[in-house]
């Protein structure tokens, strides 16, 4: 007797988001199906790889890292740099240096580096702030109306500053607008219903449900993505029916597998070699768990994810 593989067939699907313009714009979702269950049905659009880089600067203890930006001492030339990477799909730009904590870099000092960044490349961007939901939200609505047109994600709208940021980057500016929620189904819907009851349309939202790490609590995101998708697709949840993304690097880059040295902890080898597979781990996982996107930093890790997704699709 012939085997017949058992198929599971959606009457829902994720929602098509659209990131950049031009040749190189990008399409997140779109799928009716579970991640890379390409055998139930077609796969529109794949997984994206984007690169992360930040208004601090590039992190020259890695090799890998220093070799790729050699020559490029600003964050414009960095990302006219990343046009020719193996694998990346989009720019992200992380404004660390805006932290009111840290450096406080003032607003009209980012928006030019937003400016400068825009005017360097053409791939489509994401523009994520530094974590202080207050500054993000001014942040946000001076960068968004600096590149209107440009067709940008803002990753993220959080609780605190959802409405000014949905109604300035999404409303105002017409952009794309990224609901960040800490690793929770319930939390993750809650916004994207508060966005929308604020006008801000499903079709343009991205969710950033969260992460961690592999190995730091990493259950929790596994069960949440799959909770979400399980929702969006088999109860045809409207409010969990966008795509997802999910920052990588700004998360792999902050344990201590990933930064202690060598002579630290010789028994732990090569201190790059161990950054980078801890992000490709992270990646991966968060892909097979439902990403549709994702954020990495060092080129070994974005071409070893990209063949990641072109081998199982």
């Amino acid at each position: 007797m012939a085997f017949k593989p058992a198929s599971q067939k959606f009457n829902a699907a994720i929602n098509q988001v659209e990131i950049g313009s031009g040749d190189k714009k990008i399409t997140l979702g779109g799928e009716c199906t579970l991640p890379f269950y390409t055998f139930d049905a077609e796969i529109p659009n794949a997984p994206k790889v984007g690169v992360e880089l930040t208004d601090l600067g590039i992190d020259e203890t890695l090799p890998g890292i220093k070799e790729f930006y050699a020559g490029a001492s600003t964050i414009a030339e960095q990302a006219a740099k990343i046009s020719s990477m193996e694998g990346a799909d989009f720019i992200s730009i992380r404004f660390e240096g805006a932290d009111p904590n840290g450096e406080n870099k003032s607003v009209d000092e980012c928006v030019e580096i937003a400016k400068a960044v825009a005017a360097a490349t053409d791939m489509p961007l994401v523009i994520c702030g530094c974590k202080n939901a207050e500054k993000d939200a001014d942040l946000f609505n001076k960068i968004a109306e600096a590149l209107a047109g440009k067709n940008v994600l803002f990753l993220a709208a959080k609780e605190e500053n959802y409405k000014t940021v949905g109604a300035s980057a999404g409303l105002a500016y017409n952009q794309k607008v990224g609901a960040e929620s800490a690793v929770d189904i319930n939390l993750a819907k809650q916004l994207n219903v508060v966005l929308g009851q604020l006008g801000v349309k499903n079709e343009t939202i991205v969710m950033n449900v969260g992460t961690a790490t592999a190995g730091y609590g990493f259950e929790y995101v596994v069960s949440t993505m799959d909770r979400i998708k399980a929702a969006a697709l088999s109860q045809n949840d409207a409010a969990l029916q966008m795509p997802i993304m999910t920052p990588i690097a700004s998360e792999t880059y902050n344990v201590k597998e990933a930064v202690v040295s060598e002579d630290d902890f010789p028994e732990w080898g090569d201190r790059e070699t161990r950054a980078i597979d801890m992000e490709v781990a992270t990646a991966a996982a968060c892909l097979a768990s439902g990403s549709n996107a994702v954020i990495l930093k060092h080129p070994a890790s974005v071409a070893t994810i990209s063949k990641f997704i072109k081998e199982l699709m």
